[in-house]
């Protein structure tokens, strides 16, 4: 990082792989709606690589008119063991701790369904970090659509614009930074240069929550 940046006046963080490590329970969750569903299973990697938007917009893409099917299939997988198998990144929880000392408003915007995001926060105990915990369909649509990020900042008491970081971990989350004239933030990549990003790249990029944590001991 060649300059020292300025620090923002709001943070709004991506939740799954931003913070925490959802990968393993949604490949598992998925796998069983697409066999259930006469579709062949993803490797892990592709549901990597794949899964970016949020189940009602990316549903009827996959799966038709039986994606409302799809999705009770896919909840029930995905509910029997989210909250067990949920793990912090590395250095997350001291990340947020350090921003909320120095006073950071922050919230959470995620593509992940509303009730199992908030269920996930505070089952970690980090509910009181975030002013906001914005899941899908908690917003007229999801992002990378303004309104969802609108929502978040809200309690915030900021607009959108270019004193507020989003920081996530995928391309959808440096778009909908482009979208809005915030600052787009990669957190744990390293490929910023990957084909994803082609159309919306990254302003700032942290390989992890520690290098992050750095730059807050900075401000």
């Amino acid at each position: 990082m060649s300059e020292f940046p300025a620090r923002p006046s709001a943070i709004i963080f991506d939740w799954d792989n931003t913070l925490v490590d959802t990968w393993p329970t949604i490949h598992e969750a998925l796998s069983v709606t697409l066999e259930a569903m006469g579709h062949a299973p993803w490797s892990f990697d592709e549901t990597r690589a794949r899964v970016r938007q949020s189940l009602r917009d990316s549903f009827p893409v996959l799966f038709g008119d039986r994606w409302e099917e799809a999705r009770e299939i896919f909840y029930a997988a995905f509910a029997r063991n989210h909250i067990e198998r949920l793990t912090p990144l590395p250095g997350a929880a001291e990340l947020l701790a350090a921003l909320t000392a120095s006073g950071m408003g922050m919230a959470i915007l995620s593509n992940k369904t509303g009730r199992y995001l908030r269920d996930e926060v505070v089952h970690l105990g980090w509910s009181a970090h975030f002013g906001a915990l914005v899941g899908a369909g908690d917003a007229e649509q999801d992002k990378p659509a303004r309104q969802a990020l609108d929502l978040a900042l809200e309690p915030l008491g900021c607009k959108a614009g270019a004193t507020v970081w989003m920081v996530g971990d995928s391309g959808i989350d440096m778009e909908v930074a482009h979208r809005t004239g915030c600052v787009p933030v990669l957190l744990n990549r390293t490929d910023h240069d990957a084909e994803e990003f082609q159309n919306c790249p990254p302003e700032l990029v942290f390989s992890g929550c520690n290098g992050f944590e750095e730059l807050v001991a900075r401000w």
